[in-house]
């Protein structure tokens, strides 16, 4: 049966424009972006397929573009139309958080980095760059590295600090492999950065290290 052959009020579509997106199921929603599904599954029911095969939404926005085309019925127009949504969400999320006072809404800042950083398979090392009323200027990614490790060099978060006219900065690095506990060495890196940044007058606030189910805050830990 065709998605055109459903209760009215069943089909994705016309239940998201009558009742709001909430009130989708996780494969409707997903169904509603794949748009078509191919011979013998609706676009729902290829969905739901797909999500009791990879665990979930976030398991299959992971795929990367090879993984996700080689499903039949799959190809680049789908990918494109999910990762879309997956950044449109990512970007809400930045818009709540540029300008506003990060000390004040901590939530929304963990909630922003979890977003950007968990699901990478390598590590990053990034930057919130505030102002001296500590709402954010911007994030910057600054350095990658691989499966376990990222080269930290503190003078180039000085700069970009510099760049951006900092007053203050949270550090924020990933661990793919998803446990958020700070190593010996990012005690240290935590440390260097401190001293470097102060040189110019910025204030390193935290270390966040963002694990696939937590953030843990250095500064929090007493290192900071």
């Amino acid at each position: 049966m065709m998605l055109k052959d459903w209760p009215v009020a069943e089909r994705p579509r016309e239940k998201l424009l009558q009742r709001g997106a909430q009130a989708l199921s996780d494969a409707e929603l997903v169904g509603v972006l794949f748009g078509t599904g191919v011979a013998g599954k609706t676009a729902v029911e290829m969905a739901r397929d797909l999500l009791a095969e990879y665990g979930g939404i976030r398991e299959l926005l992971a795929l990367d573009i090879e993984r996700f085309c080689a499903v039949a019925g799959l190809g680049e127009t789908k990918y494109v139309r999910l990762q879309a949504a997956a950044e449109l969400a990512r970007r809400e999320l930045a818009q709540n958080l540029i300008r506003s006072d990060v000390l004040a809404s901590p939530n929304a800042a963990r909630r922003y980095v979890h977003a950007r950083l968990r699901d990478r398979p390598y590590e990053v090392f990034a930057c919130l760059f505030l102002d001296n009323r500590h709402r954010v200027i911007r994030f910057q990614e600054v350095f990658r590295g691989t499966v376990h490790s990222a080269t930290v060099h503190p003078r180039e978060l000085v700069r970009e600090a510099l760049i951006c006219n900092a007053a203050a900065a949270i550090a924020v690095h990933n661990h793919p492999s998803g446990v958020a506990e700070p190593s010996r060495s990012d005690v240290d890196i935590t440390t260097r950065l401190k001293q470097a940044l102060s040189l110019v007058d910025v204030r390193l606030l935290d270390h966040l290290v963002v694990g696939d189910a937590e953030i843990v805050s250095l500064s929090e830990r007493g290192y900071l």
